[in-house]
């Protein structure tokens, strides 16, 4: 009897998940001078702003300037703790526990926490 391997792709098709099911998620853990915090694809630090409630971000206009919301594409998928809020402005960010997630325009690079503590508001995002 001769046996037909599959491709890893071919596989997953037939067992009816799609790319998407495997779709990264929108933050990364990763080891800064604070311990571990969350951070976005370019490896920026996350932060959670204390005056948000859970699935409403309170930062709009001249907050979002200095404390970009980490912004979700119209197709993503919620999972592994990670939700999508709509904005005021009916755009759509991340959340991670139901916390909107921001960066912060000070951060210089990769690992920067200089946000954290900010106005006794802004704390790092920790996974």
């Amino acid at each position: 009897m001769l046996k037909k391997l599959l491709s890893p792709a071919a596989a997953l098709t037939l067992c009816g998940l799609s790319s998407l099911a495997l779709a990264a998620d929108p933050a990364k853990a990763v080891d800064t001078a604070l311990g571990k915090t969350l951070a976005d694809s370019q490896g920026m630090t996350l932060y959670t702003f204390a005056k948000d409630s859970e699935g409403k971000s309170a930062c709009n206009g001249p907050c979002a300037q200095n404390w970009p919301p980490l912004m979700a594409p119209a197709s993503a998928e919620p999972g592994n703790g990670y939700t999508v809020i709509t904005r005021d402005d009916g755009s759509q960010q991340w959340a991670y526990q139901g916390k909107p997630l921001y960066t912060w325009i000070k951060d210089a690079k990769p690992g920067d926490t200089t946000g954290d503590g900010v106005n006794q508001v802004w704390q790092v995002a920790k996974p």
